[in-house]
C-alpha cells in the first residue's frame, strides 16, 4: 500500500458527483490514473448505501495498493476494515475516533486555518486536509482561506505529517497552489467531471512531479 508520506494526489469518490452505479467505474479510472489515496464521501446518503458502495470500492483499492479512506462514520470504517477515516472539525477528538477504528488505521482531520492545522498535528492526526483554498461547490457556504498560509502550514505541519491542500483545485489553479508552497493536493470535481477521468487524473498526477 502506498505510504501516506509518499502520497501527493488524494482523490475523492463523491456520490454528490458520481452516481452509485458508476462508482466502481470512476474509482477504477482514478486509480489507473495514479491516485495515491481514495476517499469515499457520501454526504446525505444513508449508511446502507455508503456501506454498499464501500464494499465495491475497497477491493479495487486493495488491488491497486492504494489506501481506502471513509469520510465520517468511524464505526462503519471499522466494520468495513477500511484503511482509515477522515473526520471534520465538529466530529469529536482524535481519541474517540481512535477507540472506534483501532490502532494502525489512518485518521485524518479537515482543517480550515493555520491554528487548526497546528492543533491537528499536536493532537496526533495522521494527516490533514487544509482548505478550502478557493470557493468550491463541495463546501458551499464555507469561505475560502486563500493561499497565503500554505508555506507556513507546510513548514509547521506538512514537514511532520502529510498535509493535503483542498478546495477548488483544478488543472488551471494547480500551478498557483504549487507555487504557494503546496506539496500535496486533494482534487475532487475537476476529476469527477472530466470527460476522461483516467486521463485527467494521470495528467494532474504528472503535474505534481
Amino acid at each position: 500500500m502506498t505510504p501516506m508520506n509518499d502520497s501527493q494526489l488524494y482523490t475523492i469518490l463523491d456520490l454528490g458527483y458520481t452516481p452509485e452505479e458508476k462508482a466502481e467505474q470512476v474509482t477504477s479510472a482514478l486509480l489507473s490514473g495514479g491516485a495515491d489515496i481514495l476517499q469515499l464521501r457520501a454526504k446525505g446518503h444513508d449508511p446502507a448505501t455508503i456501506e454498499r458502495v464501500a464494499r465495491k470500492l475497497i477491493p479495487l483499492c486493495r488491488l491497486a495498493g492504494v489506501p481506502f479512506i471513509l469520510n465520517d462514520f468511524p464505526a462503519l470504517a471499522a466494520a468495513l476494515d477500511a484503511d482509515g477515516v477522515h473526520i471534520g472539525q465538529d466530529d469529536g477528538p482524535l481519541s474517540e475516533a481512535r477507540k472506534i477504528v483501532g490502532p494502525g488505521k489512518i485518521i485524518g482531520r479537515s482543517t480550515h486555518s493555520l491554528d487548526q492545522a497546528r492543533a491537528a498535528l499536536a493532537e496526533g492526526f495522521d494527516y490533514i486536509g487544509f482548505g478550502p483554498l478557493f470557493p468550491t461547490p463541495t463546501k458551499l457556504g464555507r469561505p475560502a482561506i486563500g493561499l497565503e498560509e500554505i508555506s507556513t502550514m507546510e513548514h509547521d505541519v506538512g514537514s511532520e505529517i502529510p498535509a493535503f491542500c483542498i478546495g477548488g483545485i483544478t488543472p488551471e489553479t494547480l500551478p498557483t497552489v504549487l507555487a504557494a508552497g503546496a506539496r500535496r493536493v486533494v482534487v475532487v470535481s475537476a476529476l469527477l467531471r472530466a470527460p476522461d477521468v483516467e486521463a485527467a487524473t494521470r495528467k494532474l498526477r504528472e503535474s505534481l512531479g
